[in-house]
């Protein structure tokens, strides 16, 4: 996979799961009306787990793809530095 489509479906995966969390924060029942399960009997907890874990993704994706970003920076400015001057 190339660098910029691995870039692309790294800020595709955080803003998603980003996303998510701002869904979640605001109507929790969204799981149980799409997956019409209740696991934690209305309690409130599994929805917090989900929030845990989709803000560790989140950032996980963003840092993940920021260092990918800084790599096709790198190559870049690499391939524009060994590329003969055209006068």
């Amino acid at each position: 996979m190339g660098l910029r489509r691995r870039f692309t479906l790294q800020v595709v995966i955080a803003v998603a799961a980003g996303g998510l969390v701002v869904l979640t924060l605001f109507s929790r029942d969204w799981i149980e009306t799409v997956f019409h399960t209740d696991p934690d009997s209305g309690s409130g907890t599994f929805e917090w787990l989900i929030v845990v874990a989709l803000v560790v993704i989140a950032v996980g994706m963003s840092a993940w793809a920021r260092r990918t970003w800084l790599h096709i920076v790198e190559l870049s400015a690499k391939q524009s530095a060994a590329a003969p001057a055209s006068d």
